[in-house]
């Protein structure tokens, strides 16, 4: 059982924990990039939508907000 990649890779505490807050960093890194691409994505596809007002409308409004240059501090 010894001679497993796992068990060789993992035989610490340490290298364990370190490889699990790798993977996590790793995950929820992706997981961000995704959505920010996606939910941008879809709201363009939204804002691109003539033949439906209330949508096209309520992107526009989504499009308009997140130009908007937050204020200075």
């Amino acid at each position: 059982m010894n001679n497993h990649r796992f068990i060789r890779l993992h035989d610490s505490l340490f290298k364990l924990g370190l490889f699990q807050l790798y993977r996590g960093l790793a995950f929820g890194l992706g997981s961000v990039l995704g959505a920010t691409i996606l939910v941008s994505w879809v709201i363009y596809m939204l804002g691109s939508i003539d033949f439906i007002p209330v949508l096209g409308d309520w992107a526009t409004q989504i499009i308009d907000e997140i130009k908007v240059a937050p204020p200075a501090q």
